[in-house]
């Protein structure tokens, strides 16, 4: 297969929902259509032991959660599909955002008795933002919810997207009895079955009797008159506008009884996009260039913790990567061989020789890279849009075993690499603090510390609005900034600059005071 169709034949998205939308359920479910896992795992881990294959961190296991993004690869009617599974929770929301920036395309799952929650808004505006094509998948069919003429207005509505069904359910909860296939006319019916597939039953009319036997009068009766209605109000699928991100096709299933997952994966497949072209800030890379490019988006330490190893996840973009080649880290400007890259089924890795634009690649990492970082074979190229957000939750970090201080420096150093949280060392009395989007980090922090360190931490609160990268576009005034500021001045992980805010008064003083000073919320300036 030549290199151009090894492009074509790719698909890489992420899932993204609201937590306990049933977003690890249905990547569980595709992986089982793909055949890379012939037995689901039920994804509450405290009431059985067999867990959700993406969540493999022991904290994850104990909460039910997903904290980390797994990446799983596998094919599907000869179609090589990525899958990024993302945290729901909105504690772990950057990790998500940065996720976006490699995927080309989303599914955003939603539960149908909940609808629109507040993480799937801030979520979707990402990929408003970059224009990701998007389909939504709504789940839990088999619990009674809201009605689906209504949920598409409020998708609509609260997402600022055109949706275009291409499913229809047929009842909820205790009616439901399957759903008929808009996009291949065709009827599947429901049966509760967590492990095995359904087949559809083709129906060529849906006025004929045939369907009354199937389903009985009234339901046959309800869904001519919705999928009338369907009709009037809802355009025909314009593949061009949705990956343009102006319209969204939208699916019904229930992911928990492998329900009305293939109609969307058979769809998924045929109008998805192949990988894109990325923006860098130097110039536009197309997939089908000749010469290898990528970026990391993801950093995880110990994903193997009797090894003690780091994993960056890097998007390749153009070209083929090789193993065992020299390519060119952008940031540190030297040339890094790598002699195990390996791809996921997320914990299990495998070793590959070669990665076509669109694959995730893990590379061996022992502290050359940081998130955005750049890999080329020798052009000076920096991708675009992988930012760290200005933290909101700020605490001192102390050692809590004096014996185990090498042990917590290195800790600390290796998971801020992940992007979890931030390190910020205040330079006026060289303390520590560590800033996170959300309260649940500093719990991850501190177990993950504790397990896969060996060491013991204490925090100790701050009272913080704010920290703001300082760009300054006068030497003189940084300087006069760092003198009156001194005590909430501090140095980032890369050694910039950084402003502490104390209150919101504070920072709109310093921004009004010293006009020759740029304050960022992001650390992509």
């Amino acid at each position: 297969m030549g290199f151009k169709e090894e492009i074509l034949k790719r698909r890489t998205f992420g899932i993204i929902s609201h937590p306990d939308a049933g977003k690890t359920t249905l990547t569980e479910k595709l992986l089982l259509f793909g055949g890379a896992i012939h037995v689901a795992g039920a994804v509450k881990s405290n009431k059985i032991k067999k867990t959700a294959t993406s969540d493999f961190m022991e904290i994850e296991r104990q909460r039910g959660i997903s904290v980390a993004t797994s990446v799983m690869g596998f094919e599907y009617k000869n179609v090589k599909i990525n899958i990024l599974d993302t945290p729901g929770h909105q504690d772990f929301a950057e990790d998500t955002f940065r996720v976006l920036t490699a995927c080309d395309s989303v599914i955003i799952v939603i539960d149908s008795a909940k609808g629109v929650e507040s993480q799937t808004r801030k979520l979707m505006q990402v990929c408003r933002m970059r224009k990701t094509p998007v389909i939504v998948f709504i789940n839990k069919l088999d619990r009674p919810g809201h009605d689906p003429f209504d949920l598409l207005d409020e998708i609509e509505k609260e997402l600022q997207i055109q949706v275009t069904p291409l499913s229809w359910p047929i009842g909820n909860g205790d009616q439901f009895k399957g759903i008929y296939n808009i996009h291949r006319e065709n009827l599947c019916l429901y049966s509760a079955s967590v492990q095995t597939i359904q087949d559809g039953i083709e129906i060529d009319d849906i006025n004929s009797g045939e369907l009354d036997e199937h389903i009985g009068e009234r339901s046959a009766d309800k869904l001519r008159e919705d999928l009338e209605l369907v009709r009037e109000v809802y355009p025909a699928l314009d593949r061009a506008a949705y990956l343009d991100g102006q319209v969204a096709p939208v699916f019904f299933g229930s992911a928990l009884n492998n329900f009305g997952i293939r109609e969307m994966l058979d769809c998924f497949i045929e109008i998805a996009p192949s990988p894109l072209p990325r923006e860098t800030d130097e110039r536009l890379v197309q997939p089908d260039e000749e010469k290898f490019t990528g970026f990391v988006f993801k950093i995880h330490a110990n994903m193997d913790p009797n090894h003690r190893d780091r994993i960056a996840f890097v998007k390749v973009c153009s070209g083929i990567f090789r193993r065992n080649t020299n390519y060119l880290h952008v940031g540190l400007g030297k040339n890094l061989k790598f002699s195990t890259p390996t791809a996921f089924m997320a914990s299990k890795k495998s070793i590959i020789d070669e990665a076509y634009p669109g694959d995730i690649v893990g590379l061996h990492d022992t502290g050359n890279f940081k998130i955005g970082d750049t890999l080329t074979e020798g052009e000076k190229l920096h991708f675009k849009g992988i930012p760290s957000f200005s933290p909101e939750l700020f605490k001192y970090i102390e050692n809590a075993d004096p014996m185990k201080s090498k042990q917590l420096a290195k800790g600390i150093d290796q998971l801020m690499d992940e992007g979890v949280a931030q390190l910020f060392t205040n330079q006026f009395n060289n303390r520590k603090i560590i800033g996170t989007v959300g309260a649940l980090q500093f719990e991850v922090i501190e177990y993950r510390l504790l397990h896969e360190y060996g060491a013991a931490c204490r925090w100790e609160n701050i009272n913080l609005y704010k920290a703001c990268w300082i760009e300054a576009l006068d030497p003189k005034e940084l300087e006069d900034f760092r003198l009156h500021k001194a005590q909430y001045m501090a140095k980032d992980k890369w050694g910039r600059d950084v402003f502490l805010a104390e209150s919101q008064y504070m920072l709109q003083m310093a921004q009004a005071n010293y006009k020759k000073l740029v304050f960022h919320f992001t650390s992509e300036f």
